[in-house]
């Protein structure tokens, strides 16, 4: 067990795929409802997700209320007004060779989150239907001529959901480029790499700084690697129980909670932060 949190809770940040949202990736009700409550009891809310900025802005509309955004696993954040706060590129001069260690492989798809684009080297249907609520979609790109400025980062998914083909990817990327990139998965089947010490914890960190608090006083929920740094660094960091088991070896102290499916983010919060149990 981790220690009880002795500094107050003031900041909120949570994954959103698997952990905030719910199994068809939208926000329940009671969600909702739980966003609200924390914003008129003065909390911040902070959405940290590997997904896009434009994506999570359309999100964050459906929530309704004014929340910070860390975005692409931190190599972006926004603040409640969308005012870029922190930027981090992937190295122009690596993109290609990133892309070139992967581009062979017919079952891979190759992604780029560039600026306020998301470039895909070929159509994917499910992908486009996907995303019809927000109306972000991506583009074609040619694999042999990426775009290499504004990159965010570059993830990899793959075609047969085959979690150990993108682990050989994700040994080949660290082999090559060994403390230039940030490399981590955000679920089994999409392998995300962004520059060097960028992270969720990291991006955390900038806007708790930026409101003159410390990690001390976040609190923050995830189910992915992506989400370890930011799960470790919070002041209590809890942990989805539907995470992947490298996430529980990863983190063996953390509080285990329930499922997306379940509310379990919205139950948590109304209970220990929004409710009559607070100590």
């Amino acid at each position: 067990m981790t220690t009880e949190q002795t500094t107050p809770v003031r900041i909120v940040a949570s994954d959103l795929d698997g952990t905030l949202l719910a199994p068809n990736h939208q926000l329940s009700e009671i969600t909702k409802q739980t966003l609200h409550a924390l914003h008129q009891q003065g909390f911040t809310f902070v959405f940290a997700t590997g997904r896009h900025h434009i994506d999570v802005a359309g999100i964050r509309e459906i929530a309704g209320i004014p929340a910070y955004m860390i975005t692409s696993n931190g190599a972006r954040v926004h603040d409640q007004h969308d005012k870029e706060l922190y930027s981090k590129n992937v190295p122009a001069e690596l993109v290609q060779a990133i892309i070139d260690l992967v581009k062979h492989d017919d079952d891979i798809y190759v992604h780029i989150y560039r600026d306020d684009d998301w470039l895909l080297n070929r159509e994917d249907e499910v992908l486009r239907h996907f995303h019809e609520d927000s109306g972000f979609t991506y583009q074609v790109f040619d694999v042999n001529a990426a775009p290499n400025q504004g990159v965010a980062k570059i993830f990899f998914t793959n075609t047969k959901q085959d979690h150990e083909q993108l682990v050989h990817y994700e040994n080949l990327i660290n082999q090559h480029f060994a403390g230039q990139l940030s490399v981590a998965f955000s679920t089994p089947w999409c392998l995300e790499v962004m520059g060097a010490e960028v992270s969720k914890g990291e991006a955390l960190q900038a806007i708790a700084q930026s409101l003159g608090l410390t990690l001390e006083h976040c609190i923050a929920f995830g189910d992915g690697m992506n989400d370890v740094e930011m799960l470790s660094m919070a002041g209590k960091g809890l942990v989805m129980g539907t995470a992947h088991e490298k996430v529980f070896r990863a983190l063996p102290n953390n509080t285990v909670i329930g499922s997306h499916a379940d509310d379990a983010v919205a139950h948590y919060l109304q209970q220990h932060l929004l409710g009559h149990h607070q100590q």
